[in-house]
């Protein structure tokens, strides 16, 4: 059971990762094809991410 939370407290922490990387991007003075390529293949993983967490933790 605590490989289970833990697994669930890796997977929350990469899910907060990857939202930070869909911000930055975001916020980046890149192209806008770029910005908008890499924060959706960034929030979708975060989103993933948390899923996964979500159910690892309950």
């Amino acid at each position: 059971m605590s490989q289970r939370r833990a697994l669930g407290a890796l997977f929350a922490l990469l899910a907060i990762a990857f939202a930070g990387v869909a911000y930055a991007a975001l916020s980046s003075d890149a192209g806008q094809a770029r910005r908008i390529v890499v924060a959706a293949a960034a929030a979708a993983l975060a989103v993933w991410l948390a899923t996964m967490a979500a159910r690892a933790l309950r």
